[in-house]
């Protein structure tokens, strides 16, 4: 009796033990998503196809064998419900591999938290500026962009058009922004743009959640800007449209960020916002491309899809895929050292996602030919990549352009370098040496 007692029991440790190894054997990531409130016109598209790439990931066998698990959580665009939401998530199924906040208010809060609990973040598109430089932020990793080089490229177009640099001078910038931490955000740039090239720029701050208007664009109507810039989400893009056409100001003056581009930001104004150019952080709608083609054909056609199929493709929808491609990817490197087919630490993701070597080939393979150009990061640089392009609504569609542009790295650099020892000196944390980057 005593035996059969001793061997249940050990088949009970056992099978515990099987149950945890297989739950760990799942890479965990986390979704912090907004489909409710102001803002889930625009968060719905971005968390669908967030979670359908995670589906297209299993539907390939998961990454290297490993399947990948996930959880949403809502926050409404909210820091203190972002936070909760990390804080309730982090160590679930045996750690979450990846925060994306998806919102610069979370990621500044985040950004204090994540060293402690050594789970690293991305932030593609969005963030903090300095966060590219990873001898300071190690945890952090601006992937594709941030919007010092989306306002710098911004700056160098409409120089383009004007026929150089030199022929900025005495002209009106007006930046139109949300006013947070995602809004103030390119700000520094412009104003270290504005006295190299000696436009005037004029800061025009729009309450959350932007609905009200009408006092801006007044400022507009008597300064008379050459050119707006917008730096709005949800509701503030189509309403700054709708303004601009109540006040006359021409859409094709009118620059948004990679944000402020997308379906939900003109079809409720349709032929009122035609000529609105904004710019694509890589991609844009991508309905022709081949990692679309196969979401539907193993995700949505076997009734898995997220949401509707109509928007599958749509440029948020797409920002979505990308970011959780990014994700994915991160992991998939990280077993390059840890272990092909095992499951890796948030720790060991960290690696990945400083390690990345997605180039040209590798995007391809996975379905994002002609979407994406090539990351690389490093210990130095986590943002891998700074290429951007414009695409402009014809009041049905987003058509492309402009051809492929990069920011300024002579202007940029030391604008990072300079915010990121600032940071540093103000939380005590020492550069990375050559050791921490080998570890």
């Amino acid at each position: 009796m005593k035996f059969r007692s001793l061997a249940l029991a050990a088949a009970l440790v056992a099978a515990g033990v099987s149950s945890a190894w297989a739950q760990a054997k799942e890479q965990f990531f986390p979704a912090l998503v907004y489909r409710t409130g102001a803002y889930a016109p625009n968060g719905v598209p971005f968390a669908n196809g967030y979670v359908d790439y995670l589906k297209l990931t299993n539907a390939r066998g998961g990454i290297n064998g490993v399947k990948v698990s996930w959880e949403e959580c809502e926050t409404g665009y909210a820091t203190d419900r972002g936070v909760e939401c990390y804080e309730r998530l982090k160590g679930k199924n045996g750690g979450a591999t990846v925060f994306q906040p998806l919102s610069t208010g979370i990621t500044f809060a985040l950004t204090e938290k994540a060293p402690g609990d050594k789970i690293p973040l991305i932030t593609a598109g969005y963030g903090r500026s300095e966060s590219t430089d990873g001898m300071v932020f190690k945890w952090n990793f601006p992937l594709t962009g941030t919007y010092w080089d989306a306002a710098d490229i911004l700056v160098q177009h409409i120089a383009k058009k004007e026929g150089g640099f030199d022929k900025l001078k005495g002209k009106k910038i007006a930046l139109v922004y949300h006013d947070s931490p995602y809004g103030k955000e390119p700000i520094a740039l412009l104003q270290e743009r504005s006295k190299l090239n000696g436009f005037d720029l004029q800061l025009l701050p729009v309450a959350h959640p932007g609905v009200e208007q009408k006092a801006t664009w007044l400022q507009i109507r008597q300064n008379r800007p050459d050119y707006v810039f917008l730096w709005g989400w949800g509701v503030m893009n189509s309403t700054a449209l709708k303004e601009a056409v109540a006040t006359g100001y021409p859409r094709d003056k009118m620059y948004g960020v990679w944000w402020a581009g997308a379906e939900p930001d003109v079809k409720d104004v349709g032929d009122g916002a035609k000529g609105y150019h904004a710019l694509a952080l890589q991609h844009g709608a991508e309905p022709g491309s081949a990692v679309v083609k196969e979401v539907l054909d193993k995700v949505h056609a076997k009734g898995q899809g997220t949401g509707p199929k109509e928007e599958v493709g749509q440029v948020l929808y797409m920002r979505g895929l990308v970011a959780a491609m990014l994700s994915v990817e991160g992991a998939r490197r990280a077993q390059d050292r840890y272990g092909k087919g095992k499951w890796v630490s948030p720790e060991q993701a960290r690696w990945g996602y400083e390690n990345l070597a997605l180039d040209q080939a590798k995007l391809d393979a996975l379905g994002f030919k002609g979407v994406m150009r090539p990351i690389s990061t490093s210990c130095a640089d986590h943002r891998g990549a700074t290429w951007a392009r414009l695409h402009t609504w014809d009041g049905a569609k987003w058509n492309f352009s402009s051809d492929w542009m990069e920011s300024d790295s002579s202007i940029i650099k030391p604008m990072i370098k300079s915010a990121a020892d600032k940071y540093a000196a103000e939380k005590k944390i020492p550069r990375r040496d050559a050791k921490d980057c080998q570890a």
